[in-house]
C-alpha cells in the first residue's frame, strides 16, 4: 500500500529577495503606464476629438513641441480669425507634413469658398500661402496636454515599440515559467511505504 502526503502549508512560500520581489511592482506600474497610454490614445476619438502630435516650434509661447493637440472638427463656415487648426498645406508650399496654426486672415475665394492665411505665433511673418480647405469639417484645437506627444514619437519607433511591449511581455512569460518550474519541483506529494 503506498500513502501519499500532501502539503498542506498554508502559507506561501517564501520568495528569495531581490529581483523575483521586485518583479510584481514593476509590472505594476509598466501595466498602469500602459493602461494611461491606451486611454489617451483611445478615450479621445469616443468622445469625439481628434489628436495631433505637435514636433515643431512654431507654436511656442501657446504650446510647445511635444505637446498634444485635441481637437474637434467644426464646419469650415464657423471657422473664425484665431481658431488653431491643424491642415495639410498647398501642394505647391514644399511644405509635406501636417501644420497646425492659428488663422490670420479669412477672405472669400473665387469660387465663393473661405480662403485661408495662417501664422506660426512664434513666427515673425504669416505663411507664404493662401489655402482653401477641401473638406467641410475642419479640426480645431480645444486643448492641448504638455509633453505627452513624445510618448507617441518614441511609440512611432519600432525599437522603442519593441522595448516598450515586448520586454515586459517577455519577462511575464519568464515569471510564469518559473512559477510553473516551481510548481512541477515543490507541487507533487511526496511517497511514503507503508
Amino acid at each position: 500500500m503506498t500513502i501519499t502526503a500532501i502539503r498542506t502549508s498554508r502559507t506561501a512560500p517564501r520568495r528569495a529577495p531581490g529581483l523575483s520581489g521586485a518583479l510584481p511592482q514593476v509590472g505594476n506600474v509598466l501595466l498602469v503606464a500602459i493602461m494611461v497610454v491606451a486611454a489617451i490614445y483611445l478615450l479621445p476619438g469616443l468622445l469625439g476629438y481628434q489628436r495631433y502630435v505637435i514636433t515643431g516650434g512654431s507654436m511656442s509661447g501657446t504650446f510647445e513641441k511635444g505637446s498634444i493637440a485635441f481637437e474637434r472638427t467644426v464646419p469650415v463656415a464657423a471657422l473664425e480669425v484665431g481658431d488653431v487648426i491643424t491642415y495639410m498645406p498647398p501642394a505647391d508650399s514644399g511644405v509635406d507634413n501636417l501644420v497646425t496654426h492659428r488663422i490670420s486672415e479669412i477672405t472669400t475665394g473665387e469660387n465663393g469658398t473661405p480662403l485661408l492665411r495662417t501664422k506660426g505665433d512664434a513666427n515673425a511673418d504669416v505663411d507664404p500661402w493662401a489655402f482653401q480647405l477641401v473638406d467641410d469639417l475642419q479640426p480645431v484645437v480645444s486643448f492641448t496636454v504638455p509633453y505627452l506627444g513624445y510618448v507617441f514619437m518614441a511609440l512611432a519607433d519600432p525599437t522603442v515599440r519593441v522595448l516598450v511591449i515586448g520586454v515586459p511581455a517577455g519577462l511575464v512569460a519568464l515569471r510564469s515559467l518559473v512559477d510553473v518550474v516551481r510548481a512541477l519541483r515543490g507541487g507533487h506529494g511526496t511517497e511514503v511505504a507503508a
